[in-house]
């Protein structure tokens, strides 16, 4: 009898168990549809207010009042500048913080503080760091409104995150591949430098092309900055005036006239175009180069 019982009782909990999975299963599947109906509809709106303004006299002109002449050419240069600059900074400063703290530094109460405080960084709110590069670049080191400015507070943006993305690609690494260079008599640098971070690109790689599609896709910061939102000209030096993508869009989406929103509308095609293709080439870059690991 006890043992009937208990067998009663255990197929009671099971099928609980798996009713509970279902309606579970069920609403995560409603979310995931509503939020991709959601997407489908802002994209194909988009797609259908700025797709007659696409052409090369779009790309290839500067911007202008009159909407039948106004283009993107001074934003897709600035933003050209602004991403180079800021991949040069996050990614030597970036990288090298992650290797640093996951290979090289002592495990002591400093660097879980250090840790600590990435952690948090990455997620403090874009316009912060805009305030941050506000007082810091532009009025305290004096560089004003240009896209060193810029490429130095999108820097600090996305470092966190790239910091956090490598870390994690240095430890999934194996020990192994550690403990046979040491034995082979390496060093502890010429084993992380010959040997682990080779090992580690893939992760490297496709976590420093995210927080770049991020960085690309950023306004706040760069409002509160205080770049151009009328650039007629290509920055040419490090200390030249700038716009961005998301600048100009957001100029254009100010504008009363609904032909400035359809440039608008253009302006975050092309802007999700260059995002696709970021995101997409990390797709790439991880099949591959884990493949081959």
């Amino acid at each position: 009898m006890p043992d009937r019982e208990n067998r009663s009782i255990f197929r009671v909990n099971s099928e609980r168990r798996r009713r509970k999975e279902q309606v579970f299963r069920i609403a995560i599947f409603m979310a995931t549809v509503m939020a991709l109906l959601v997407l489908v509809y802002l994209v194909a709106s988009v797609a259908m207010d700025g797709a007659g303004r696409l052409s090369w006299d779009f790309l290839s002109n500067f911007p202008s009042r009159f909407p039948d002449k106004a283009g993107i050419k001074s934003a897709i240069f600035g933003s050209i500048w602004l991403g180079g600059l800021t991949l040069i900074f996050s990614v030597l400063f970036g990288v090298g913080a992650a290797v640093y703290l996951q290979e090289l530094a002592n495990k002591n109460r400093l660097s879980n503080i250090i840790e600590l405080s990435i952690s948090t960084l990455a997620g403090v709110p874009s316009i912060i760091y805009g305030m941050l590069g506000l007082g810091v670049f532009v009025n305290f080191m004096a560089l004003g409104r240009s896209v060193l400015a810029g490429a130095l507070t999108m820097s600090l943006l996305v470092m966190p995150v790239i910091i956090i993305a490598s870390r994690e690609a240095l430890k999934s690494v194996p020990d192994s591949i550690r403990m046979a260079a040491f034995a082979l008599g390496a060093t502890r640098w010429q084993t992380v430098r010959d040997h682990v971070l080779p090992a580690a690109i893939p992760g490297i790689s496709t976590g420093v092309i995210l927080a770049m599609a991020r960085a690309m896709g950023e306004a706040a910061p760069l409002i509160l900055l205080g770049a151009l939102t009328y650039v007629a000209y290509v920055p040419e030096g490090l200390f030249d005036g700038f716009t961005a993508l998301p600048i100009q869009i957001y100029n254009w989406t100010s504008r009363p006239q609904p032909a400035f929103h359809e440039l608008a509308a253009a302006g975050i095609i092309v802007l999700l175009i260059f995002l696709l293709i970021c995101n997409s080439a990390a797709i790439f870059i991880r099949s591959k180069w884990g493949a081959k690991k």
